[in-house]
């Protein structure tokens, strides 16, 4: 058996000041789970009694919370990183995340002068690992492939007073031929329900309103630990049961996973948000098959179908590849073809591009980047088309919205429908943190504008009482 990462002997000695950092500066990039282990890690060390400051160039410890999924990803972090190695080094640098898992100890040799490598999968090492680097004046490196289950999410610092995120499961098992994620995230992995609820009824006790269950597949929740007799729609249930919880969300969703169960439940908990991210990836079935997408075509519209006629308002959110390789313009055809028979009102397009590490990293990327391009904005307007006819249907209708911060403008107050639609309104900042009725009368762009409606929404805590 070949040693892991972090027993590899590591001959560059660190260039840091071996004295104990009183500030560090954290920059995260990538998805939520990203933001998630972010806020983990501030409160870890917050609890070291370091301090968290913004200002990047007076911090003791910078650390690079990294994401790999794309090309683009790992060029600015590295871009950004080996500029610091240009200027004389006053700070500890570490890398943590998925570009820490991806690359491991070789972002020492790019990167001679960075302290410490931590991989997502041990988060709760950085306290020990950064002591090792204070104490031995060498660099360090943890990348266990095997999720750590005792790491204490209730640590975590978060900067949103109104929504939070809650890790339920970690890893993937799909093995998408596009995706580093298996590999930098590791297999999937539950976690225990009631730690879950344990969570989720301290945001609520200290005033969050909203939760977003994070997985890179939640639908696949409790599949590992058949002896707890607890799937995901069984825990929606239970987290329904806490009282004061007003929303509760989900993502990321894999087809396959996505069950009778779950949309049943969304349509009778009042807690449960009526949005489904829904990644088709693609409406050719080659090119599916290519992809391991593990479904065809017909399945997911008949998912989709279904989830309709179960919760009728629902609004669907999906990922599209376009210009994977072999492609052909019929088979792009099909996919935006089914686009707008889906009609999503939230999508996320990409143009492919190959990810080391992966299956389809060996193939030949043989789609030219105009091609690419061309099919990526042409999918790009039918969603705007869509969108804005979705936006149209929008006049006139009252809706539910949590008021989460104040507008960029500072003229108005900023929140989501249950259905994921940004809204704007007037209001004074006693509101931010409270659910209100708007009317929207018009929009700008992706965001929906209106007038609040007289008479605050009761909560779920107020329903109960009378």
């Amino acid at each position: 058996m070949p040693p892991l990462a972090k027993d590899l002997p590591l001959k560059v000695e660190s260039t840091s000041l071996m004295q104990q950092p009183k500030t560090f500066f954290i920059r995260t990039y990538g998805c939520q789970m990203n933001e998630l282990d972010s806020e983990i890690m501030v409160g870890l060390l917050e609890k070291r009694g370091m301090q968290r400051i913004q200002d990047e160039e007076a911090a003791d410890l910078l650390l690079f919370n990294t994401c790999s999924i794309r090309d683009l990803a790992e060029r600015k972090v590295m871009g950004k990183i080996g500029k610091l190695g240009l200027k004389k080094k006053k700070s500890l640098i570490g890398v943590t995340g998925c570009m820490a898992m991806a690359k491991k100890e070789t972002l020492f040799r790019k990167l001679p002068h960075i302290d410490f490598v931590l991989g997502t999968n041990n988060i709760s090492d950085l306290n020990s690992v950064l002591d090792e680097v204070l104490e031995t004046g060498k660099q360090s490196i943890r990348t266990d492939n095997q999720f750590e289950e005792n790491l204490d999410y209730l640590v975590a610092k978060r900067d949103d007073p109104v929504k939070a995120y809650v890790s339920i499961i970690r890893g993937c098992d799909k093995f998408c031929t596009y995706c580093v994620v298996p590999y930098t995230r590791g297999q999937e992995v539950s976690r225990p329900p009631e730690s879950i609820e344990e969570e989720c009824r301290r945001l609520v006790q200290a005033g969050y309103k909203e939760i977003t269950l994070l997985g890179q597949n939640v639908n696949s929740y409790g599949k590992d630990k058949p002896e707890w007799n607890c799937l995901f729609h069984d825990l929606l249930y239970r987290l329904d049961k806490i009282e004061g919880l007003e929303r509760v969300r989900f993502m990321t969703s894999h087809p396959v996973d996505i069950t009778v169960e779950l949309m049943q439940a969304i349509r009778d908990l009042p807690s449960a948000c009526e949005f489904v991210h829904f990644p088709m990836q693609a409406g050719s079935n080659r090119v599916l098959r290519k992809m391991h997408r593990i479904y065809t075509i017909e399945t997911y519209l008949e998912k989709v179908a279904l989830l309709r006629s179960i919760v009728p308002d629902v609004a669907l959110g999906t990922d599209i590849i376009v210009g994977f390789p072999t492609e052909t313009e019929e088979e792009f055809q099909e996919t935006y073809d089914r686009f707008r028979e889906v009609g999503f009102s939230v999508a996320f397009l990409f143009a492919y591009s190959a990810r080391k590490g992966t299956p389809a990293f060996r193939w030949k990327d043989d789609i030219a980047e105009e091609v690419k391009q061309d099919r990526l904005h042409r999918l790009l307007e039918l969603y705007q088309e869509i969108a804005g006819a979705d936006r149209q249907k929008m006049l006139g209708q009252e809706v539910e919205v949590l008021v989460e911060r104040r507008n960029r403008d500072e003229k108005h107050l900023k929140g989501r429908t249950r259905c994921w639609k940004n809204v704007i309104f007037s209001g004074g900042d006693e509101l931010i943190g409270t659910l209100q009725k708007v009317k929207v009368h018009s929009y700008s762009h992706q965001t929906l504008i209106g007038d609040l409606v007289e008479g605050k929404i009761p909560s779920t805590l107020e329903l109960l009482a009378n």
